[in-house]
């Protein structure tokens, strides 16, 4: 289902696509206590081409090539985790999200990946753009500011509120761009790209019943993981 489809069910009938349902979107078992992740690695095609952005310490490629097979590159900010991934034989560069995309080609990859890191680019539209742009499909997980834990904390502590994934003070974070999911939603309509598949994970690494209505999922849903392509 499209992202313009999508959006009209939200201001209809009010339920998010049961394509979701997909059963290729499981978990695979435990990366690196990165609940997230496991769906991530369910939702890409073996033998694929794949490239991981803000890859951290390189827990979701190597996952990716020893049981999917993929051929599997990387790009990662911090030195240390280039480090990490280039100790574990992992084909990782240092770059910026927001600066280097755009030296990459169309359609070089099948699958790029964001994974909890679309908060913390300068420039979030400019680089869901170029995901899409480089790959035939683009696969984004982020943590959902519109969580009721997120908005209990606002309204009765006045203060911005800290999770199991939003571990870090504001005055130390490197977020700078929060967002719901149902803002993520009019994004990708925004730019014309379809929502193949799509999962909430509540508090507790959960899915969210799929055929919910949106507002269950932009209130219940800790963080989304989405499927989009062109």
């Amino acid at each position: 289902m499209n992202g313009a489809a999508m959006t009209h069910m939200q201001h209809t009938s009010g339920t998010l696509p049961a394509k979701a349902a997909a059963g290729d979107v499981q978990s695979s078992g435990p990366v690196a206590g990165r609940v997230d992740l496991q769906f991530v690695a369910g939702m890409v095609t073996a033998g694929s081409r794949v490239l991981d952005i803000g890859c951290g310490d390189g827990a979701l490629l190597d996952l990716l090539i020893r049981e999917r097979g993929v051929d599997g590159r990387g790009i990662e900010l911090s030195q240390l985790g280039v480090n990490n991934c280039v100790a574990k034989g992992l084909s990782v560069i240092q770059g910026d999200a927001d600066e280097d995309l755009d030296n990459y080609p169309d359609d070089a990859f099948d699958f790029v990946i964001l994974s909890q890191t679309l908060q913390a680019t300068r420039h979030p539209k400019a680089v869901l753009e170029n995901m899409l742009r480089i790959g035939r499909y683009a696969i984004v997980s982020f943590p959902n500011f519109g969580h009721w834990r997120l908005r209990l904390q606002l309204m009765f502590r006045g203060r911005m509120p800290m999770t199991g994934i939003l571990s870090n003070p504001w005055y130390e974070t490197e977020n700078i761009h929060f967002c719901t999911i149902r803002d993520f939603v009019v994004l990708v309509d925004m730019l014309g790209a379809k929502i193949e598949r799509a999962v909430a994970l509540d508090e507790y690494g959960k899915p969210l019943r799929l055929n919910a209505p949106w507002w269950l999922w932009n209130f219940f849903g800790e963080q989304g993981v989405f499927l989009l392509r062109k």
